[in-house]
């Protein structure tokens, strides 16, 4: 009797162990799992890297972990520093032109077909009635701030989110050997002969995610920063980081260029700010139509609404880092399924039969 239910018994022990791991983990899993994905994609660099170092595997851990620092969590946190310092600029120039009566309604509201001379007249009445403009401000401050807390709030654990990532990902690096060894043979006693297949799909998906959104966002970064030089942005910095943040969202980057043209539209720079809209859409927007397909082909094709899904429930997840890790674990549960079940879709940027002639 106790031998038949010793089975049940073990799994049961090792169930609740693995739960209470987890439940032990869970403030540290979105940096764990972000660590995760950010070693699967660069362990090819890592490992040419270690091969120059003649495998001091310390020192090329070290390495790694600093170019992080240098190209994530730097860059987000000047981000954040610059966020908040021009929100109370920006607070501070609107109090001094409230109190002095020097704000007017800007022209270019008159050109806005069919609604122009409306919006004009109304925002004029609005600046030139104080109390009207108070009693607006009041109804628009306490959402404004939440808003803006709650921006702040994401930024700033997204900071210490990758922080943490960046230190586990040294001890990923360094010990990366052994724990491959550790889960090939655990894999193996678990999935049998198909384990090589699976962790080949898994590396392969996440590579192919994690170079398709940062390489996509790095490349769209350094078009803007060249757009806003050419069309005197000020900011350029700032903005570019906040262009390599805004495209890992679909639909994210017109939301920089486009302010950066209405703004220039407002200071009277009509031509620049006309060039900043074509450059916008055929370039910078261009990058992600031509860059991210290359790029997330070598790994698996996540379909749009996939990518739109991951993203937001992976933010509502896990924070800032929810950017990364939503996409790429659907990617993985996506590539498994079409593994499992032999499927091969046609990619709507390959012709179908080329697509036809790759294995599943």
């Amino acid at each position: 009797m106790e031998k038949r239910f010793q089975p049940y018994t073990r799994l049961a022990a090792i169930v609740f162990l693995v739960i209470g791991c987890l439940w032990v983990l869970r403030p540290f899993l979105p940096a764990v799992l972000f660590a995760c994905a950010i070693t699967i994609s660069s362990w090819p660099m890592f490992q040419r890297l270690l091969h120059r170092l003649r495998g001091r595997r310390t020192l090329a851990a070290t390495v790694m972990t600093v170019s992080l620092i240098l190209l994530i969590i730097l860059p987000l946190a000047l981000v954040t520093w610059n966020v908040a310092d021009n929100a109370g600029n920006v607070y501070r120039a609107l109090r001094d032109a409230l109190a002095s009566g020097t704000m007017v309604a800007p022209d270019w509201l008159r050109g806005i077909p069919v609604i122009g001379e409306t919006a004009y007249h109304y925002v004029q009445n609005l600046i030139s009635s104080r109390e009207q403009l108070i009693d607006t401000a009041k109804r628009f401050m306490e959402p404004a701030r939440h808003f803006l807390l709650g921006g702040g709030l994401v930024l700033g654990s997204g900071v210490a989110q990758v922080s943490l990532a960046a230190f586990v990902s040294f001890f990923l690096y360094r010990d990366g050997d052994t724990l491959l060894r550790a889960l090939s043979i655990g894999m193996g006693k678990i999935m049998g002969e198909h384990a090589p297949e699976v962790a080949d799909t898994v590396s392969r998906t996440v590579r192919g995610v994690m170079y398709g959104l940062l390489g996509t966002a790095l490349a769209q970064a350094f078009v803007a920063a060249a757009g806003f030089m050419i069309a005197g942005v000020p900011a350029v910095a700032l903005l570019a980081v906040a262009t390599f943040l805004f495209s890992l969202i679909p639909v994210g980057p017109p939301l920089i260029w486009g302010g950066a043209a209405i703004w220039l539209f407002y200071q009277g720079s009509t031509g620049w700010a006309i060039f900043m809209a074509v450059w916008g859409v055929f370039l910078i927007s261009g990058v992600d139509n031509v860059v991210k397909p290359m790029l997330i082909s070598r790994g698996s094709s996540l379909p749009f609404l996939l990518v739109l899904l991951g993203v937001m429930g992976g933010v509502i997840a896990f924070g800032f880092v929810g950017l990364f890790i939503g996409p790429t674990l659907l990617a993985v549960a996506l590539g498994l399924l079409r593994n499992w079940t032999n499927v091969n879709p046609v990619s709507p940027h390959r012709p179908e039969h080329e697509q036809g002639e790759a294995a599943p």
